[in-house]
């Protein structure tokens, strides 16, 4: 599902919304979430699961091609832990 499905399902939903009232909701909770992990916060959504930053520390890489070193740099990259409750559903439970 991509975003613009995300905001046709809920528009179909809630007919009492605009389509462009629900567009502003959607895109504000994903803004709030990339804020939240821009700053280092972690952001739990109860039952679906737990959004965070992890930090890699830098190290020497390989080039596939050459398999020269390379020095990689330091860097934040986005975790995403499913909670309980979605783990149960995709596994039938």
């Amino acid at each position: 599902m991509i975003r613009s499905e995300l905001i046709q399902k809920i528009a179909d939903e809630n007919p009492h919304l605009f389509q462009r009232d629900v567009e502003k909701i959607v895109n504000t909770i994903f803004d709030e979430i990339t804020s939240a992990m821009a700053r280092g916060d972690r952001v739990e959504l109860r039952g679906f699961g737990a959004f965070s930053v992890k930090q890699r520390d830098a190290r020497v890489g390989r080039n596939p091609r050459t398999g020269e070193a390379v020095q990689v740099e330091e860097k934040h990259v986005p975790f995403f832990k499913t909670g309980k409750l979605l783990r149960d559903r995709l596994n039938g439970k």
